[in-house]
C-alpha cells in the first residue's frame, strides 16, 4: 500500500492548517499499515467540482504516481462519485478520500457486535449517496430494452433499495442492543455506591493505557490512531471507601471526524453524558495538543457534556523532559481555562498518584452526599 496524499487550501484554512491535516491522514495511512511516499497541495479560492483540485493539478499529480509507482491517492476531504471517478480517470490508480480511509480502519478494528453494525451503519450511510454517480455498466438499464415494458431500473436505484433495506435492519439491531445497555447503565445510576467517571480524548492519547494502569486490568494497547474502538468498563474499589469507581473508555476523537460516524457511535458517546467526572486525557507531546483538545470539546459541547467537571490529564510529558524530577517541584494540581489539569505519564507512572487522590477524593464528596441525603 503506497499513497500519495492530496490537500486543498482554500480561502478559509491557512498553510499551515493543511500541513497539519495531511501529517494526521499519513498517521491514519500507517494505522492501515500503509506507506506515504508523497504528499501534494494546492491552494484555490473553492473546491473544484469536477475533480476537487483542477484538471491541471490532477494531471501533476497522475505524473507524480508514475514517478513514484503509487498504488493509489487518498484526498483529505470529502469527494463526491463524480469526483472520484474523474480523478480515477485521469490518475489510473484508486482513489479515496479522507472518509473512506478512516470507515476502512473502523471495519478492521471494530471487535463486538455493537462496533461491527455501527460501522457497517456508516459505510452505507457513506456509500448510499455515491451510488447514482457510479461509472460504466453501473448505469446501465435493466430491463426496458426493446419490446420490454416499461423503461426499467437503473441497477444504481436497485443498490440504493438494499441499501435502504440493510441501513434499516441495521438500525433496528441497534436499537435492541442500546435498550440492553440502558437497562445497564439505569443500574448504575440507581446503585449510590458507584461513582461513574468517563476517560475521553484524541485518539492514541493513552486513554488505553490509563485504564490499564488505573484498574491494574488488562486491555489492548498499541501506539496507532484508533487502535481500539470498542467502549470498554473497569472499576477502582479504594478499600477504606464504600464507592466503586467505574471507569469507561470511549472511542477515540479525531479531526473532522465524518459525520456517518459520528451518528453512529453517538450511542457510545452516551456513557460520556451520564458520567459524574470526565477525564480528558491528552498527549501533550504533540505540537498541536491544544488543538486537538479544542476537537475534542468541539464534541463535548455537541453531546451536552461540555460542562461536566471534568479534569485535564496530560499525558506523555517523558517524551518531553528527561526524568520525573522535571516536574513541578510543589507538584500541585494545575488549572487550565477552568478545570484542573495535571501533568502525567501513563506510561512512565508519573504523577499518576495524583489522580489516585483526586479521585479518591470525588468518591469521598459522593459518599458524603448520599449520607446526607439519606
Amino acid at each position: 500500500m503506497r499513497a500519495i496524499l492530496v490537500g486543498l487550501q482554500t480561502k478559509d484554512k491557512t498553510e499551515k492548517e493543511v500541513k497539519y491535516s495531511l501529517n494526521e491522514l499519513e498517521g491514519l495511512v500507517k494505522a492501515l499499515d500503509g506507506k506515504v511516499i508523497g504528499k501534494l497541495y494546492q491552494k484555490r479560492d473553492s473546491i473544484d467540482p469536477a475533480t476537487y483540485i483542477g484538471k491541471g493539478k490532477a494531471k501533476q499529480l497522475k505524473e507524480l504516481i508514475e514517478g513514484t509507482k503509487a498504488d493509489f491517492v487518498i484526498v483529505d476531504g470529502e469527494l463526491s462519485a463524480v469526483q472520484v471517478v474523474n480523478l480515477e480517470n485521469i490518475v489510473m490508480v484508486d482513489v479515496y478520500d479522507r472518509t473512506d480511509l478512516i470507515l476502512s480502519i473502523f471495519s478492521e478494528r471494530a471487535k463486538t457486535k455493537q462496533a461491527k453494525l455501527q460501522v457497517e451503519l456508516a459505510l452505507l450511510e457513506h456509500e448510499l449517496p455515491r451510488v447514482y454517480g457510479q461509472k460504466g455498466k453501473k448505469l446501465s438499464r435493466i430491463g426496458g430494452g426493446f419490446k420490454t415494458k416499461g423503461s426499467g431500473e437503473k441497477i444504481g436505484e436497485i443498490k440504493a433499495r438494499t441499501i435502504k433495506d440493510r441501513i434499516s435492519k441495521i438500525k433496528k439491531e441497534l436499537k435492541e442492543i442500546e435498550k440492553q445497555r440502558f437497562e445497564q447503565r439505569k443500574w448504575r445510576n440507581k446503585n449510590p455506591n458507584i461513582l461513574k467517571v468517563s476517560l475521553v480524548g484524541y485518539t492514541n492519547a493513552g486513554k488505553s493505557t490509563l485504564l490499564k494502569r488505573l484498574t491494574k486490568r488488562e486491555t489492548f494497547i498499541s501506539d496507532q490512531l484508533f487502535a481500539t474502538l470498542d467502549t470498554k468498563t473497569s472499576y477502582i474499589q479504594f478499600p477504606d471507601i464504600p464507592q466503586k469507581i467505574l471507569i469507561t473508555d470511549t472511542v477515540g476523537f479525531v479531526q473532522n471526524m465524518p459525520q456517518e460516524l459520528m451518528d453512529a457511535f453517538m450511542v457510545t458517546l452516551e456513557e460520556i453524558q451520564e458520567a459524574d467526572i470526565i477525564l480528558h486525557v491528552v498527549d501533550v507531546s504533540d505540537e498541536n495538543w491544544l488543538k486537538k483538545v479544542e476537537a475534542v470539546e468541539k464534541v463535548l459541547n455537541e453531546i451536552g457534556a461540555l460542562d461536566k467537571e471534568t479534569i485535564l490529564i496530560l499525558n506523555k510529558i517523558d517524551k518531553v523532559i528527561p526524568s520525573k524530577e522535571y516536574l513541578d517541584a510543589t507538584d500541585e494540581t494545575l488549572i487550565s481555562n477552568g478545570k484542573k489539569a495535571i501533568v502525567v505519564s501513563v506510561e512512565k507512572g508519573w504523577n499518576l498518584e495524583k489522580i489516585y487522590e483526586i479521585l479518591k477524593e470525588k468518591a469521598l464528596e459522593y459518599s458524603k452526599k448520599l449520607v446526607v441525603g439519606g
